[in-house]
């Protein structure tokens, strides 16, 4: 049986776009290795020296984003400060709708999943973390916290980027 469970879910994290590995209350150490620079449909992971704003997302148990709508200009890089004002653990995953939907799923049906990439940030309770993102292509994105049952409570926000 554990061979099986092993293949299953070397076969998911071999099928899904993102890393997927055991969730815990510790926050990733992003300094520990540089961001992956793959474009995304909703932009690509920012440089520290490019960041043009930072904005400060609140999240709650309550199940809330503060705020949950925001907007930016095409081509700007954003930095990310995330606050865990709740007692559990949190997260930050900016993307399209769809692909949220798809890997919330995911993440119901295997809630010890994590997921490590730029566009995402894991803060453990009472914590801050953060992220760099440059939102470079126009168009509404969403962004959630996937933990089991977070986002279908509705953990999630609303990114507009427009045009320059």
């Amino acid at each position: 049986m554990k061979k099986l469970i092993s293949i299953v879910l070397l076969s998911l994290a071999a099928s899904a776009s993102t890393l997927a590995l055991a969730h815990t209350e510790k926050a990733h150490d992003k300094k520990a290795a540089p961001a992956k620079k793959e474009q995304k449909e909703w932009g690509i992971a920012g440089d520290a020296k490019a960041v043009q704003r930072t904005v400060t997302l609140t999240m709650t148990d309550n199940m809330r984003f503060t705020p949950d709508k925001l907007t930016f200009k095409q081509g700007e890089t954003v930095r990310f400060v995330i606050q865990n004002k709740g007692k559990l653990l949190h997260e930050l995953v900016i993307g399209t709708k769809k692909e949220l939907d798809e890997h919330a799923a995911l993440m119901v049906k295997f809630p010890g999943m994590e997921h490590d990439e730029p566009y995402m940030a894991h803060v453990a309770a009472g914590k801050a973390g953060g992220l760099i993102w440059t939102f470079n292509r126009v168009g509404e994105f969403d962004f959630a916290c996937l933990i089991a049952g977070h986002y279908q409570a509705g953990m999630v926000g609303k990114i507009s980027v427009l045009a320059r």
